[in-house]
């Protein structure tokens, strides 16, 4: 097994410093604990009604998607049953602490159940901080539910995109960089309560539309929902109670990452659009969520609090670019031994990025 981790760590090493020589420098990306401001867009009267953004990917790892264990764990569609069709109720609040050279730092973010099997679908900028989680005094992250978020269960990082962790290491020590929210999703799974009570049978989860998104979605009326954090922040107290919000918004924007799909929506401003709104769901009529809440929208145009989604169908079709598997997929399967591979195969080396930028704050 050794032998295997050694080899994959260094088709890893040489894919990271291949990207490194090819990518070009990337300047507006995502916060690593709070919403990011609102960033530019070019072409704005696109083809087909979608906005672009240059992608900042020329290269992905093809690591899982050559790793047979992996593979082998992973193989069906999950049976999956949504148990709300509330996207309050299916909120997490994900709270983390960091600590390194005596100095500690908070963050906190916002989740939700995509599979009643206790799965939560957040951000990546979220998430990173469980790769530094296992090391004597660095990181701790809860996940929070209720009104207010009161402490609630333990999870483990199911899934992070290691092409975004490159992309983005630097930017553990900033306090607000910009980003698009390109690849700025993760996965995680709860693996424990923080109560004395049982964990449920099942989570409250969403179901999901995975289909593309058409251009005739513009204007039409969505949920956005998210645990937003602007009086924590304003008040500098880890102690100030989260409550949990839903607003009736719209889709005003679609924008595409070079695919020709929308990958990306805007949607209309509300009071959810504040620090810590990051990783709530857009949810459609139907109940289905069609988002991921991402980044920071432009005011000045589309109202103030406006936000920006990763569409369910741009995760779903990058997370078989990187895994091999759709995100149906990544929902079944054996979820621990999964999330093992992933730690043994990827999560040093990713960890090691992290910790060299802490190293030079």
């Amino acid at each position: 097994m050794q032998i295997l981790i050694d080899i994959t760590l260094g088709i890893l090493t040489t894919y990271l410093s291949l990207t490194n020589s090819l990518a070009d420098q990337i300047t507006n990306l995502l916060p690593s604990e709070v919403a990011p401001e609102e960033v530019s867009v070019v072409d704005y009267h696109a083809p087909r009604g979608l906005a672009k953004i240059a992608s900042a990917y020329l290269a992905l790892p093809q690591i899982l998607i050559g790793n047979a264990a992996y593979q082998n764990a992973s193989v069906i569609n999950a049976q999956l049953h949504a148990t709300t069709s509330s996207p309050v109720e299916a909120l997490v609040n994900i709270f983390c602490t960091y600590t390194f050279d005596e100095s500690t730092k908070t963050t906190t973010g916002t989740g939700y159940f995509i599979d009643s099997d206790g799965i939560i679908l957040t951000n990546a900028h979220v998430a990173q901080f469980l790769l530094l989680a296992g090391i004597e005094g660095s990181a701790e992250c809860i996940i929070r539910t209720g009104n207010p978020a009161e402490p609630a269960y333990r999870a483990n990082l199911l899934y992070i995109s290691p092409a975004w962790v490159q992309k983005n290491a630097q930017l553990i020590n900033q306090e607000r960089p910009q980003g698009t929210g390109e690849r700025d999703y993760a996965l995680l799974y709860v693996t424990a309560g923080l109560t004395d009570q049982p964990l449920p049978p099942h989570f409250p989860a969403l179901s999901f539309d995975d289909e593309l998104m058409r251009t005739s979605a513009i204007d039409t009326r969505v949920f956005a929902a998210g645990y937003p954090a602007e009086t924590l922040f304003a008040a500098d107290s880890v102690v100030a109670e989260l409550v949990p919000r839903q607003a009736t918004t719209s889709i005003r924007e679609l924008m595409t990452f070079g695919s020709n799909y929308a990958d990306i929506f805007t949607v209309g401003g509300s009071d959810i659009g504040e620090q810590g709104s990051s990783g709530g769901p857009v949810v459609n009529l139907a109940g289905d969520a069609i988002g991921l809440i991402s980044t920071r929208g432009d005011d000045s145009v589309f109202g103030e609090g406006s936000l920006r989604a990763l569409t369910i169908s741009y995760i779903d079709r990058t997370i078989q670019e990187e895994t091999g598997f759709t995100l149906r997929q990544s929902l079944g399967g054996n979820l621990p031994f999964r999330a093992q591979l992933f730690t043994d195969t990827l999560v040093p080396f990713l960890r090691g990025m992290l910790e060299r930028e802490l190293e030079q704050q």
